[in-house]
């Protein structure tokens, strides 16, 4: 026997083994039981081929990973993890031998195989560093780069300040660590909620790992071996939040073809040969698709080629008026925004200079996605431990915090950042000219707490210098002052700061509403109901309903304004990075900074406000309350046969109940807390966490949404640790 199988109340698998191999390969078994669909898409998605069987709804997906060499980088990042770090990579194949084992039984379990017509495949021993490729190449929000150089090309460089915010699904994570001297127990503690879409089966897996080694509990990201972000070994533990920092480069490239193939012009003012080939992307229902896949000496073009953008880039247009000062907006940007676009020639922003753009990230250019670093965070015991571990941390790049049962404390960003212009971190470059070229890694900044506590909500601080636009202050200001209310803490106290529902980023609009008169009766009656409210964003509120849709009516009337008409327009880039360039979102979540400029175009915001609440006053159908619109959209990759009815939730982007609805545009919910986690430092038996769904990836499973009752009302299950508490599944 060398592993075994025990389950919780919660269907939670814990596992153990006679090692940290044979651990790892029990590890990808239960993974491949309880989530083999899940296991089956993401490997799809790392290797571009989910159309196969999805169909050409996602076709744009796989080009993209087609065209940024996801699978090839993978290739690569194992076979230098083979050659650095032979020991973990053992361990990974051990745990891809366990996902194949795993898979055919896992298949025959789920009705998904079943409906598409998907036969289980079998997973190679650099797929999970694909899928970790695949979930986090759109994290750093290197799109946001488009869109500065749309507003740039139309609006000017001032204006782009006036947009600054976080992308969609960067930000909304929340992590906070209290020291012994703030706690009961004279323990630390840590808790926080990771923020990503909310999908079915969830993002993160609750897990308990134990071998003669180690034993630890954390959630797990299936697919992937080890607990990468957030664990408790018993004698310390550690969590992360997203640093927003940018590490992801694009350079418009000049491509020609030639009788060998195609060629690059370099900075050095030479034409070079860049690799191409041809791959064919099964569609099922429909012809194979042929994707050229091309990669110049900066890295791999995802948009574009030597034939430029089908259909033009989506007008080039004029710079656009300086109108819409930004002074005072520098909250969330970077300082030197308005350095990296010094007076571009408009032959810099034209539709030629965009035929082709190529990016580079940094596993591309070093061939190490960071796994070097999961063994030693499972064989952690003091924070020092994290901390070399996370020394050898790639992507993404996170803000840690880290604690253990001596005292010892950590707060710190890890992963690479490349040293290079600051013009490479806010726009596109171009290829052909000198000075953008990386030179090394940036030092990762070190913080401390304060008055014995440090909270990280993706906001503007410790990654300050590897950053650009990070997410508004309020949820980490928030969840400070929570923390300030009293003196002590405990463990059973943390899900009431999860919670917490105070909507600051509502003042601008609540401002300008207050200086609004001549009103119809119902319009005012809605204003005194508005100024009125407790600003808390609670699914059983009315005037939180009231609040949103008039936010709502004022982003898509000053979406609508001409100053904005060449926004509106998509440019004729990939369908994937398109989120990032849609305008309503940009003005939704832009929201504060475009209602608090000292002048914007000339455009009466007042008198938008006004017309927003005239607007909502005439509806044909009450607003209700907050949470008949605000509900729970989580992502399948096939629609379900079961049809649920998803709950209300509470909660809002700028919240610490940071439940994301899309202003303007949408009220449900794709993004929200993907778990919910307490590590206590005194009791490991104390500990609590909960996800949004449950356990099982199995549709009809009782663990397959048994943990949406706790996770709606802001409840933990608790985190078992001992055996002879667990009911044993099987032995391996």
């Amino acid at each position: 026997m060398t592993g075994e199988i025990f389950r919780d109340a919660w269907g939670i698998p814990h596992l153990r083994a006679n090692g940290a191999r044979e651990l790892a390969r029990v590890q990808g078994r239960v993974t491949a039981l309880d989530r083999a669909w899940q296991l089956e898409v993401e490997r799809h998605r790392a290797q571009g081929t989910s159309a196969s069987f999805l169909g050409a709804e996602v076709l744009p997906w796989d080009r993209f990973v087609r065209r940024a060499r996801l699978d090839d980088t993978a290739r690569r990042c194992f076979a230098e993890l083979e050659r650095r770090d032979p020991e973990t990579a053992a361990w990974v194949r051990a745990y891809v031998d366990g996902v194949n084992e795993g898979l055919t039984e896992g298949a025959r379990r789920t009705p998904e195989f079943a409906r598409t017509g998907l036969a289980p495949g079998r997973w190679e021993p650099w797929t999970p560093l694909g899928v970790w490729l695949a979930v986090h190449i759109l994290f750093a929000g290197f799109p946001a780069k488009l869109w500065r150089e749309q507003v740039v090309r139309h609006l000017g460089a001032d204006a782009v300040k006036l947009f600054a915010t976080d992308g969609p699904g960067t930000s909304g994570s929340n992590g906070w660590l209290v020291s012994g001297e703030r706690t009961v127990t004279g323990h630390a503690i840590i808790a926080g909620d990771p923020h990503r879409f909310i999908e079915e089966p969830g993002v993160y897996q609750q897990i308990h790992l134990s071998c003669p080694e180690f034993d630890v509990v954390g959630l797990a990201v299936p697919g992937i071996p080890g607990i990468a972000h957030f664990g408790h070994t018993g004698t310390v533990a550690w969590a992360i939040t997203n640093a927003m920092a940018d590490y992801q480069d694009l350079y418009r490239e000049r491509l020609r073809r030639t009788g060998a193939g195609v060629e690059a012009l370099g900075p050095d003012g030479v034409w070079r040969r860049a690799s191409r080939h041809i791959e064919v992307v099964e569609v099922a229902g429909e012809e194979p698709v042929e994707v050229e896949v091309i990669e110049t000496e900066r890295g791999p073009v995802i948009i574009g080629g030597p034939d430029g953008l089908p259909g033009g880039s989506g007008g080039s247009g004029g710079s656009g008026g300086s109108g819409g000062s930004a002074d005072g907006l520098q909250e969330g940007f970077s300082s030197g925004l308005l350095d990296a676009f010094p007076d571009t020639p408009q032959a810099d922003l034209d539709d030629g200079a965009l035929l082709a753009v190529a990016l580079r990230y940094p596993p591309r250019v070093t061939g190490d996605l960071g796994f070097s670093a999961l063994l030693p965070l499972l064989r952690a015991r003091r924070v020092a431990d994290v901390d070399r571990a996370v020394e050898l941390w790639a992507e993404p790049v996170n803000v840690v915090q880290a604690a253990d049962t001596e005292g010892g404390l950590l707060h710190r960003v890890a992963g690479k950042v490349p040293v290079r212009a600051e013009a490479n971190r806010v726009r596109l470059v171009p290829a052909w000219e000198p000075g953008h070229d990386w030179q090394g890694w940036r030092e990762t900044p070190r913080g401390g707490l304060t008055d014995g506590v440090a909270a990280m909500a993706n906001q503007r601080g410790l990654a300050t210098p590897l950053g650009v636009e990070f997410a508004p202050p309020h949820r980490a200001d928030r969840i400070t002052e929570l923390l300030g209310e009293k003196e002590h803490w405990s463990a059973a106290d943390m899900p009431a700061i999860h919670m917490d529902t105070q909507l600051a980023s509502a003042t601008p609009l609540l401002d300008l509403l207050r200086s609004v008169d001549t009103l119809t009766p119902e319009a005012a009656r809605i204003r005194r109901t508005l100024l009125a409210w407790d600003r808390r964003m609670d699914a059983s509120s009315e005037a939180a309903a009231v609040y949103a849709a008039v936010r709502g009516a004022v982003v898509r009337r000053l979406a609508a304004q001409p100053a904005f008409t060449a926004l509106s327009a998509p440019p004729a880039y990939p369908e994937v990075l398109l989120p990032w360039l849609s305008l309503v979102p940009r003005v939704g979540f832009a929201l504060e900074h475009l209602l608090r400029a000292p002048e914007l175009y000339g455009i009466d915001r007042a008198e938008t406000v006004r017309a927003a609440v005239e607007e909502v006053a005439a509806a044909p159908q009450p607003t209700g309350t907050w949470g008949d619109t605000h509900r729970l959209a989580p992502w399948r990759a096939r629609a379900t046969t079961t049809p649920y009815d998803e709950p209300a939730l509470s909660g809002d982007h700028d919240c610490v109940l940071c439940t994301s609805a899309v202003p303007g545009l949408t009220d449900l919910s794709a993004r929200g807390p993907a778990a919910r986690y307490v590590w206590d430092l005194a009791d490991r038996e104390a500990s609590r966490w909960v996800v949004p769904l449950g356990a099982s990836g199995i549709p009809g499973s009782p663990h397959h949404r048994d943990q949406l009752p706790l996770w709606l009302k802001g409840d933990l299950a608790p985190v078992v640790t001992d055996f002879t508490q667990l009911e044993k599944e099987s032995d391996v």
